[in-house]
């Protein structure tokens, strides 16, 4: 069922909002054929960002071919070649013949190959024969350049949950040998997209290691202006024959910092609960409704935190930047400096705080910070 406030999947068209900056900045460097990457917490928006960039590409009378590429459950890099693969000459073969004919071609004699048992099954029809050598990931990765180059037409390469090439075993091998093929391609035809939700292991690929450097623009995500979501938030209710006041829309904006899932999400609640005009006590409810759902995730999140870790996320709440000074360590029971350290390290790569380079942190999630503020610590 159709609904005004979505928040279950990517959106495209009226449904999208605001983000015109980044959607000019990602289609000039498809446009001039250069790559980009997009990391942002969960439910940003960065595959809106995507598909509603395409989708205007293409109107403007771009052609192109896209490949979408999910890294979410690889965990080897013999997954990720033969997923890499098994899509690019996807995208261009559809019968047992002619794949078998491109797996040929572009394969070569080494240990990737056709599979017909497994596409009889249904899922990936490249397969490893021994183990995955570094010429065979060399072939999966020149595999797109190769293609679009021969067929003289545009490819973009959408990869989703790019950091999780940081759960394979040598990462750091996959990647020298990833940006070397791409260092040596030429540009033009093919390009790469990299999106994650794993912030701070997206900051370790680009910013830390300086993976691909020069070789991909950032694309940074800007949280929707309030006005912007006021506007999408009165057209959603006005549909129904609902009236909100435009206090109480800002009053959710400043809890959930403009996140357009949870807002789209509150929304779609408030939206159940009321008849004609929306009060506070809706609105009230509706945010314990959401706060609900995700309770559980977010109860679960602390209860995997050391006590250290959760004397410094409350650190962080009280607006503490100094985290190594004696007066913080002393006021919030850290132990001692080069522990602070380790508990920064820790609650980064759990994903529930980035650091930022003046030493402020930031909480990644707004509804959790709003939840472990108000419930957790009753501040």
């Amino acid at each position: 069922m159709d609904t005004v406030f979505t928040y279950d999947r990517y959106v495209t068209g009226k449904s999208f909002i605001g983000r015109r900056a980044e959607q000019d900045q990602l289609a000039d460097l498809l446009s001039r054929g250069e790559n980009a990457v997009i990391y942002e917490p969960p439910k940003t928006g960065k595959t809106s960002l995507l598909r509603e960039t395409l989708l205007g590409l293409r109107a403007a009378g771009s052609v192109f071919r896209t490949v979408d590429l999910s890294l979410l459950s690889v965990r080897t890099p013999e997954a990720f070649a033969i997923r890499l693969a098994t899509a690019v000459i996807g995208l261009y073969a559809g019968t047992p013949e002619e794949i078998e004919g491109m797996c040929g071609r572009y394969l070569g004699s080494g240990g990737l190959r056709f599979d017909r048992e497994a596409y009889a099954r249904g899922g990936s029809f490249v397969s490893l024969k021994g183990r995955l050598t570094d010429a065979d990931l060399r072939v999966a990765l020149s595999l797109p350049y190769r293609i679009a180059a021969e067929r003289h037409e545009k490819l973009f390469v959408c990869v989703f949950e790019f950091q999780n090439i940081l759960l394979t075993d040598d990462p750091g091998h996959i990647l020298q040998i990833f940006e070397e093929i791409v260092r040596k391609a030429p540009r033009g035809l093919c390009s790469w997209v990299w999106t994650g939700s794993m912030v701070n292991a997206m900051k370790n690929i680009f910013e830390q290691r300086k993976y691909f450097y020069h070789m991909v623009e950032r694309v940074k995500i800007a949280p929707i202006s309030v006005k912007d979501i006021e506007n999408h938030v009165n057209r959603g209710f006005l549909v129904s024959g609902k009236v909100i006041e435009k206090e109480l829309i800002h009053e959710v904006c400043s809890i959930l910092r403009c996140n357009i899932y949870y807002v789209n999400h509150f929304a779609a609640i408030c939206d159940g609960l009321s008849r004609g005009y929306i009060t506070q006590a809706v609105v009230d409810q509706s945010m314990l409704s959401l706060v609900a759902m995700h309770e559980p995730r977010f109860m679960a999140l602390m209860n995997g935190l050391t006590n250290f870790q959760v004397f410094l996320l409350r650190a962080i709440l009280d607006g503490e930047t100094k985290f190594s000074s004696s007066e913080v360590i002393a006021r919030y029971g850290l132990n001692s400096s080069a522990n602070v350290g380790r508990l920064k390290d820790a609650l980064a790569k759990k994903e529930i705080v980035t650091f930022l380079p003046n030493g402020g942190a930031v909480i990644l999630d707004p509804l959790f910070e709003y939840w472990v503020r108000k419930y957790f610590f009753g501040i």
